[in-house]
């Protein structure tokens, strides 16, 4: 198993379980983030700050549950891709979802530069609508 494979999945098992030190470990400080358009935080966030306080906190405050599980996953040189699944409840209005995600992560040096964000979007809006 190549060593960026590792790495990225053991991104998914530190979110899983919380551990935001060790998934902000393996990201470079100029990480360049992109999450889906239309997506309830699309956009791109550059370094660890924008993405902790514009993805990560929101996803632990304002969701219960929420996972991203990965199935798949297919690796090219420095990239790795992930094939799975999002789900979870917003608390606001207590509905859940599950939307399939596909996510691309582009490796240097054992960090991650990029990562790129491709879901349904209309799925992940719906819990945010009363």
């Amino acid at each position: 198993m190549s060593t960026n494979l590792n790495i990225v999945k053991g991104v998914y098992d530190a979110f899983s379980v919380g551990d935001m030190s060790s998934v902000l470990a393996v990201l470079s400080t100029e990480i360049e983030w992109t999450e889906a358009e239309g997506g309830p935080y699309g956009g791109i966030y550059v370094g660890l700050d924008a993405i902790l306080g514009n993805i990560f906190m929101k996803l632990g405050t304002e969701w219960e549950g929420f996972t991203a599980i990965p199935k798949e996953f297919v690796t090219d040189g420095d990239t790795v891709i992930s094939l799975g699944e999002y789900s979870g409840t917003y608390i606001l209005t207590g509905k859940s979802f599950r939307a399939p995600f596909a996510h691309v992560w582009k490796l240097k040096e054992g960090k991650v530069v990029t990562f790129q964000q491709y879901t349904d979007t209309a799925v992940h809006q719906r819990p945010l609508q009363k």
